[in-house]
């Protein structure tokens, strides 16, 4: 059953399966149905959900739901304002050049194509895209690398990282040789302020498929429920 990790009347915050689209769909593709499910089995009452933010259906990790459009409008202005911290684990191929470091480019998203591209100037459907990484362990040929996501462009950790020749692994679509249903990618760790007490919480969890294990180990990296 899907892992919740906090919920009250506002919010639901939960670790997204690897497969599901994070928004309402096809019961057999969505992750709303499987929110109900795991609320029921709380005893939780049935409740709207407001999708705040997303995840491809390829990546999963923590994600936050708001239960009430109050909720809902509160956090997706603190998404709007960059307040909502949103922090992943990617395990790309090779290593970048600099321990750490802050991307900044200007992505172009191809609708047709479902890619983005970055591009040297601005023009129409031109956006910035912002992240700062540190490289945390390599092993062989892959490195796990720690991001935090200061804008949320369409796959930009995936084609900010492959611009500088380390794709994700598993992402044949940004040029990596292994083309895998789950990408090395995987939301770690939310920050944010609840939308009616403004309380500071931060959530976490770790990826349980074996992609990420070797890696997680040897970085010593823990998860926590809430701070």
């Amino acid at each position: 059953m899907l892992e919740i990790l906090y919920c009250d009347a506002e919010i639901v915050v939960l670790v997204k399966p690897v497969g599901l689209i994070s928004e309402d769909g096809d019961a057999g593709e969505s992750v709303f149905p499987a929110i109900a499910e795991a609320l029921a089995a709380r005893g939780e009452r049935d409740t709207a959900l407001y999708p705040i933010h997303r995840l491809d259906r390829n990546v999963g990790g923590v994600m936050v739901f708001a239960r009430t459009a109050r909720a809902a409008a509160r956090l997706s202005e603190d998404v709007r304002q960059g307040k909502l911290c949103k922090t992943y684990l990617a395990l790309v191929h090779g290593a970048p050049l600099e321990k750490s470091g802050i991307y900044r480019d200007l992505l172009f998203k191809d609708v047709r194509k479902n890619k983005s591209f970055v591009v040297s100037k601005h023009r129409k459907g031109v956006r910035e895209a912002v992240l700062d990484y540190e490289t945390l362990v390599s092993l062989g040929d892959r490195s796990l690398v720690r991001v935090n996501l200061y804008t949320g462009r369409s796959h930009q950790i995936r084609v900010q990282f492959a611009h500088r020749r380390t794709p994700l692994v598993g992402d044949g679509k940004y040029g990596a040789a292994d083309n895998e249903k789950t990408l090395g990618l995987f939301s770690y760790r939310l920050a944010f302020s609840h939308p009616e007490s403004g309380e500071a919480l931060a959530f976490s969890a770790l990826p349980q498929d074996g992609l990420f294990a070797d890696c997680i180990a040897a970085a010593g990296i823990s998860d926590f429920t809430k701070k």
